[in-house]
């Protein structure tokens, strides 16, 4: 026998499962029904166009019925059909002739103006969402800032550089030249970068860029260029969003940069793209020519889009 409550709960879970992702991806839907119903809209109005001759030729020939009549009736002495039933049978006809335009167009503008009102409500629950998506993000940022204030006052900015950038010391042995000119080994402590600590603004710069070139030297020179051009940007404008770089080097945009960048007086003032960051061993050897591909870790200041 079947239990009619497991299935009232399991046809409401689908329900309301359903009802979610509808509402999830109202958007795409409203967009796809407002292109739909504009392209719908278009033809109905090109077949009802074909129609519109018929009915402007009958409209015509009633108003040369309306005026032979009254040619007939105006020569006699005491006239039936005055100026006054002229007017008002040539009013009656243009209006009939104006309720047949507006069925025949009708269908194709309501439809038209349904499918504007489906761009418009994708436009405002996209809008809706970014202004929700911008709060949520100014809550984490301010959160992490509040922490590494926190970090600062307590330790020092030395010691929040070093938890931000995953610094570590090590203590290797180098060989250097005495001064009597003998080789001699050195323990130094140095800081060393765990490579897989990194912001999830880094990017790799390497073969899959439109902007790569196969000799190291060429990169190194052109990403000094942009970086020189971006701080340019800086200063011009007074802010800059991260997109905006990843344009420049030939890199795929992300949605976080569209939101977050730059701004002069909200952070360091200029763009680093971590290319002469020390303690990486990639980045030396890209720097001195071994290694053609970098990953490029951006100083961003943060969230700009709603400081600006």
């Amino acid at each position: 026998m079947i239990d009619l409550t497991i299935v009232k709960t399991v046809a409401t879970r689908v329900f309301w499962q359903n009802a979610f992702i509808i509402k999830k991806h109202s958007p795409e839907l409203l967009l796809a029904a407002g292109v739909i119903g504009v392209v719908t809209s278009t033809v109905m109005a090109c077949k009802a166009t074909l129609k519109v001759e018929a009915i402007l030729d009958e409209t015509n020939e009633k108003v040369a019925e309306i005026k032979k009549v009254k040619d007939v009736f105006a020569d006699s002495e005491n006239p039936k059909y005055n100026e006054q039933d002229y007017r008002k049978d040539l009013m009656t006809v243009r209006v009939q002739s104006g309720i047949k335009l507006v069925k025949l167009y009708g269908p194709a503008i309501t439809l038209s103006a349904a499918s504007i009102a489906c761009f418009l409500g994708a436009h405002n629950i996209l809008q809706k969402r970014n202004v929700a998506l911008i709060a949520a993000y100014k809550a984490v940022e301010k959160g992490f800032t509040d922490y590494r204030r926190r970090v600062i006052d307590e330790l020092g900015i030395d010691k929040d550089r070093q938890f931000k950038h995953g610094i570590k010391k090590e203590l290797v042995t180098e060989i250097e030249v005495g001064e009597d000119g003998k080789p001699k080994k050195v323990k130094k402590t140095i800081d060393i970068v765990d490579p897989n600590e990194h912001s999830v603004y880094a990017r790799f710069f390497d073969e899959t860029s439109a902007q790569w070139d196969h000799s190291a030297e060429h990169n190194l020179i052109f990403l000094k260029c942009q970086q020189n051009f971006a701080n340019d940007l800086l200063r011009a404008r007074g802010h800059l969003f991260l997109n905006e770089v990843y344009d420049m080097l030939g890199i795929p945009r992300s949605g976080a940069g569209a939101v977050v960048g730059w701004r002069i007086g909200l952070g360091d003032d200029f763009v680093d793209f971590g290319i002469f960051e020390y303690g990486k061993h990639k980045v030396r050897d890209f720097v001195n020519g071994y290694e053609p591909a970098i990953l490029l870790d951006f100083n961003v200041d943060g969230l700009i889009y709603d400081k600006i």
